[in-house]
């Protein structure tokens, strides 16, 4: 080992050779810390300035909760009113069909109902003169005022009481909202009863194997119409999910993508020709051309889409022209830094020959750039796929208007889920095939 150690003669001449990396200048070792030192500061003061810690106390955490359950469940919300000494069932919203009896609710007398959640011991006993919660097998009585209901003296912390009204609160499989006029239940269920069929198919309540062998050996539901073919109509006309207008919604994004971006591909091309300056010997042209590319893609698609929306109205013609507008700006630039950075090498051999400066800009300049060119409008593409769907938020049409649609219910949260589990699935079949056809362009990634 000590063979291997340096002498003190050899150290200083070491950093004599390479003084630059024993002996950087003050403001080269400083750079790094302060750079750290300023991003901390600025994080700092972006956490007061926009009152972090204040928005976080003040979230909803509860209701976010409940949006994020409406996603992959479903809620049953009966109403059990007060009535001339009586109590009335009533559905607000059933996904049971029109005369639903689920096992959950039990009628114990002519003017009496139990709805259990889970089990009896999570229940709530409603009669036209008393009330009682049931939680976790303890009973409490619920005095019911003209003012409105009032908390039991002895209450859990499951029960609460806000404006007149008693909640009970009995986690994920819902609760119910005791009041002086009725009592509101929400029973939350896993999964989407009614996503294939609605309540009035013919298949609404069917296993797979039933359905099977409805459209395979059962007799004809309806007489002028086979069973397979029923079974494709009550699916896409679903009135629930609305299966065929979703698609068609989709569809439209997609053709929007499509020739929003062809459009634009096939505009920038020959302009960025214009734009660049070691192709085009003309300052002012360069100058406007590309003053022109930055004015269209300084202006957001969405500004676009809004500005065409009120132009002609709700519809794909927009959004179309949001993207042909936004992306002839950004690919005439790409495509103009592409051509300036092109080897003369190749162009000049081309001119050596004597060939024109159409064919020097063919076979001199485009095989450089044209897998360049056909890479960016393949990602834009791709990108404008998911950008089709927000301008489509604003009117522009597609499933961008449709999903504004169902986030405006507030109730609809399943139905959002859905056409974003089929955005992503679109998003992931493009991003593959634009990555396959860039590969063949340009050549496998290196690993």
């Amino acid at each position: 080992m000590s063979s291997m150690q340096m002498t003190a003669s050899e150290a200083l001449a070491l950093k004599a050779r390479h003084g630059a990396v024993f002996h950087r200048p003050l403001q080269q070792r400083l750079t790094v810390p302060l750079v750290a030192l300023g991003t901390a500061a600025y994080l700092v003061f972006c956490f007061f300035f926009f009152d972090i810690s204040g928005v976080l106390a003040n979230a909803q955490w509860a209701r976010a909760s409940i949006y994020i359950a409406d996603w992959y469940s479903w809620e049953a919300t009966p109403r059990f009113r007060f009535k001339n000494d009586s109590v009335e069932l009533e559905w607000t919203r059933s996904l049971l069909g029109d005369n639903p009896d689920p096992d959950w609710i039990e009628q114990t007398g002519p003017k009496s109902y139990v709805t259990s959640f889970g089990s009896p011991a999570n229940s709530v006993e409603i009669s036209p003169t008393a009330v009682v919660a049931v939680v976790d097998g303890q009973r409490y009585d619920v005095p019911i005022t003209d003012d409105g209901a009032l908390l039991p003296v002895d209450a859990p912390a499951a029960m609460s009481l806000k404006g007149g009204r008693v909640t009970v609160d009995y986690g994920f499989v819902g609760q119910a909202e005791i009041r002086n006029t009725q009592v509101y239940v929400r029973h939350r269920f896993l999964g989407w009863p009614n996503f294939f069929f609605d309540t009035n198919s013919h298949f609404f309540g069917m296993t797979a194997a039933e359905v099977w062998r409805a459209i395979t050996v059962a007799p004809r539901f309806e007489p002028d119409m086979p069973n397979v073919q029923l079974m494709a109509v009550e699916f896409l006309y679903n009135a629930e999910w609305q299966h065929l207008d979703v698609y068609d919604k989709l569809l439209q994004t997609i053709v929007m993508a499509f020739v929003g971006t062809l459009f634009a591909a096939l505009l920038a091309f020959p302009l960025s020709f214009i734009a660049a300056r070691n192709i085009t010997a003309n300052r002012p042209g360069n100058w406007l051309m590309k003053r022109a590319f930055d004015f269209l893609r300084s202006v957001d698609m969405l500004i676009w889409a809004l500005f065409f929306v009120r132009g002609f109205g709700p519809g794909p013609i927009p959004g179309i022209a949001a993207i042909f507008f936004t992306d002839t700006g950004t690919l005439g630039k790409t495509n103009t830094e592409a051509l300036e950075n092109i080897d003369d090498r190749q162009r000049e051999g081309v001119k050596s020959v004597g060939a024109s400066g159409m064919a020097v800009h063919r076979y001199g300049v485009v095989p450089q750039v044209l897998p360049v060119f056909v890479s960016q409008a393949l990602y834009f593409w791709e990108s404008n796929t998911r950008s089709a769907t927000i301008i489509g938020a604003v009117g522009a049409g597609g499933i961008g208007l449709k999903l504004i649609e169902a986030m405006r219910t507030n109730q609809d949260w399943e139905n959002v889920a859905y056409m974003v589990i089929l955005i992503l699935i679109v998003v992931f079949i493009f991003d593959n095939i634009s990555n396959a056809i860039r590969s063949r362009l340009t050549g496998p990634a290196a690993h």
